[in-house]
């Protein structure tokens, strides 16, 4: 396993960077929230590793042991909250898990299954960010003295957006998997309230009150998929 033991020795979290030792993996699927973590890991003194799925974090995991796991609650091939109940249960148990998620009742969902703590998407805020995980850390893995409070917030690149607009667009293209087309659902749904994107939120929201209701949604995939491939000429021009 990757040890940070003797890293932490000559390097101790200081005020201004006061995550300076620590290893973060992120489990998260997009790319645009990804890119935040990066700059708030960076602005925190943190290393950072990247997952993009349950099957990814699970092989990270055997080769590696971070001091922080940081796992979205929607992934593509299931939920995050099976890996947060078993990064938690066991005798081997990661220092801090935080779930985090657009979704309103992610919070419930991830605390439910024994998570730390929760980070609220979508994420900005360094100060919010450095709180969230150094309330968990023992003593000795906080910065002596006083803690330096940045105001900041981080603004990842539109490169990381149109990606996952990109992303979205072909998965559109195919409604006939119901179970692709939820997750899909999810995915926008967060990628539209991170950036504060309403109207495009609420389209999103109206389709997904139509698979609960077990409607036709076909007119409404189309007239999201021409909203994203709207979102995907303007973040083309930079």
């Amino acid at each position: 396993m990757d040890s940070l033991d003797d890293f932490m020795q000559t390097h101790p979290p200081t005020s201004a960077r006061p995550l300076l030792g620590l290893t973060v993996l992120v489990v998260e699927d997009s790319r645009f929230a990804s890119e935040a973590m990066r700059l708030l890991c960076l602005r925190s003194g943190a290393r950072i590793r990247r997952a993009d799925s349950l099957f990814h974090a699970n092989r990270h995991l055997k080769i590696y042991r971070p001091s922080v796991v940081i796992i979205d609650i929607g992934l593509p091939d299931g939920s995050g909250v099976d890996l947060i109940r078993d990064l938690t249960a066991g005798k081997s148990r990661v220092e801090v898990v935080l779930g985090t998620s657009g979704d309103p009742d992610g919070e419930n969902k991830a605390i439910k299954a024994g998570a730390d703590g929760f980070l609220a998407k979508p994420l900005s805020s360094i100060s919010y960010f450095q709180s969230k995980i150094l309330e968990h850390l023992p003593a000795d893995r906080q910065p002596s003295g006083v803690r330096v409070l940045s105001y900041d917030s981080v603004f990842p690149d539109e490169v990381a957006l149109r990606d996952d607009l990109e992303a979205a667009a072909v998965a559109l293209e195919d409604t006939s998997d119901q179970r692709s087309l939820r997750y899909m659902t999810q995915f926008l749904g967060g990628i539209a309230r991170g950036v504060n994107d309403t109207s495009l939120s609420n389209e999103i929201d109206a389709l997904a009150q139509l698979q609960v209701n077990g409607h036709a949604v076909h007119n409404q995939v189309a007239r999201i998929a021409a909203m994203v491939q709207d979102r995907i000429a303007r973040t083309a021009i930079i």
